[in-house]
């Protein structure tokens, strides 16, 4: 009994400061009807809490139609089950807070490059949460580049902040992205469900960063990706990031938050293909380090990519444990390229030490085989791929297999600028001490090219492939090659090739 009474008193004497803590929007004057604009509330909400030292914003059960909230230090902005932030359309008279000047807007899309024209932003902060199981809606938030005053295209942006939670929320139809991070230290992302019309999270020039348990469905842009961009200024690494426990996919936009995974729309507005994917690059000034990818699956969309294509080094990437099903292109993509869109004299970067484990592929499209691509003089170097499954679609004539890619030094990187290849399961270019071991490939019909094909390659060993495909003119076809080893390989001969300038192994 006297513990009993001894816990009462202990509640009694912190249920003020618990109260104190949280700021009620409501008590700041926000409507919640979805008529009113609530964001000049939520701000005066924002600020108290800041002036306080810090505390919860809460957002109670209602639609909040807003323009800009500014994020400030030592903020949790929580938003209650029913609670909605909508971004409304822009007026004449009213809009998005201006998108601030950026010198260096030149090295990277305007999109990449402005922060405040968001419906939720920050700059400079440190230790913000952004929680509770409400939503967040972009729906008068631009998908494009838009540069009109009052036009926001970014549901959450964030630039060079500390300490930054998002967790649990949904967020939907965010315009050009759901949350671009840059220049942010310390962050994780847990448990979003993310359903949107262009990109989900967009993670740029960011250190220490933990992305878990998270639904991001993006049929017309990227789901998850990494960019190192000089949109700061300054060279700056994105590094010791997971990426872990998510499901990445292409399907109908809205079709995921409510339950119907719809597959009616053949392609995005202004794609070739649904994208989705999780990729490192293509905003690659500065590097990629220390990356870990694991327990994801890839689900109707684009496949794996690794690039590098303005000069960063990308650099120790592990990815392990990954499904994909219904691969609209390559389901691994490797690509250093010389697009180069850095200041002037910034060297061509590296892409070296990438380990690839236990992949599984199902109905993947055959024009467009896993690909590891560097250029001439700049190679890809140190890749494995060990434990991998592929069901490729086939279907690949002998008139295809003749086809020469051109190298493409300058061009965006995407697994289309090459067009068809001529390999069916693996094209390797440009590339040093390649190894891939105990994979297995078939096909849902006849295929007619070489199953793998490599040009320009000094040091690569297949161990234990085996190629289920009885219509290949031969297994392994190389030209230029040097110090190539198959051992183990179904229906072909142990083999060490120390120099070749053209060779086919059936």
């Amino acid at each position: 009994m006297k513990s009993r009474y001894i816990l009462i008193l202990l509640l009694l004497a912190f249920a003020p400061l618990r109260a104190a803590d949280y700021f009620n929007v409501k008590t700041f004057g926000a409507k919640g009807d979805g008529k009113t604009i609530d964001s000049p509330a939520i701000n005066r909400a924002i600020d108290a809490a800041a002036k306080a030292g810090g505390g919860t914003v809460f957002l109670p059960a209602g639609s909040y139609a807003c323009y800009s909230i500014r994020l400030q230090s030592n903020i949790t902005l929580m938003l209650d089950a029913g609670a909605t932030i909508v971004a409304e359309f822009p007026t004449e008279n009213e809009g998005y807070d201006a998108a601030e000047p950026n010198s260096f807007d030149q090295y990277q899309d305007f999109g990449h490059s402005h922060w405040k024209n968001s419906l939720i932003w920050g700059i400079n902060i440190e230790n913000v949460t952004l929680c509770g199981q409400g939503t967040i809606y972009g729906k008068g938030l631009s998908r494009g580049e838009s540069r009109l005053p009052g036009v926001g295209n970014k549901a959450v942006s964030l630039k060079l902040c500390r300490n930054v939670i998002l967790r649990d929320l949904k967020m939907l139809h965010c315009g050009h992205f759901a949350l671009l991070a840059t220049g942010v230290d310390n962050l994780t992302i847990d448990n979003l469900l993310i359903d949107t019309n262009r990109d989900g999270l967009d993670i740029d020039c960011c250190r220490n960063v933990r992305v878990s348990n998270c639904t991001v469905n993006s049929p017309w842009d990227d789901a998850i990706v990494l960019k190192a961009s000089y949109g700061l200024g300054f060279f700056r690494d994105t590094e010791n990031v997971t990426i872990t426990n998510c499901l990445v996919s292409g399907y109908d936009k809205g079709s995921v938050v409510n339950g119907t995974f719809e597959r009616f729309e053949p392609q995005a507005p202004d794609q070739a293909f649904t994208t989705g994917r999780i990729k490192l690059g293509t905003e690659s000034s500065g590097g990629f380090r220390n990356i870990t990818i694991s327990n994801c699956v890839f689900d109707r969309c684009r496949g794996l990519a690794l690039e590098t294509v303005d000069g960063g080094i990308l650099e120790d990437i592990t990815i392990s444990n990954i499904s994909m099903r219904d691969i609209v292109n390559s389901p691994i993509f490797l690509r250093l390229g010389a697009r180069m869109r850095s200041p002037q004299g910034t060297p061509v970067g590296k892409l070296r030490r990438v380990s690839i484990d236990n992949v599984n592929v199902y109905n993947a499209n055959s024009d467009y085989p896993c690909l590891i691509s560097g250029i001439p003089g700049g190679y890809i170097e140190d890749v494995s791929v060990n434990n991998m499954r592929i069901v490729y679609k086939g279907g690949g004539t002998r008139e295809q297999a003749q086809l020469i890619p051109g190298e493409f030094e300058k061009r965006y990187p995407e697994p289309l600028m090459f067009g068809i290849l001529p390999a069916s399961a693996f094209y390797i270019r440009h590339a040093r001490n390649v190894s891939l071991s105990n994979i297995q490939v078939s096909f849902l019909s006849p295929d007619f090219r070489p199953s793998v094909q490599m040009d320009d390659v000094k040091g690569a060993t297949f161990s234990e492939v085996r190629i289920n495909q009885p219509d290949a003119p031969n297994f392994l076809k190389q030209t230029n090659c040097e110090k190539i080893e198959t051992f183990r390989c179904g229906g072909i001969k142990d083999s060490y090739i120390e120099k070749s300038v053209s060779t086919h192994e059936k």
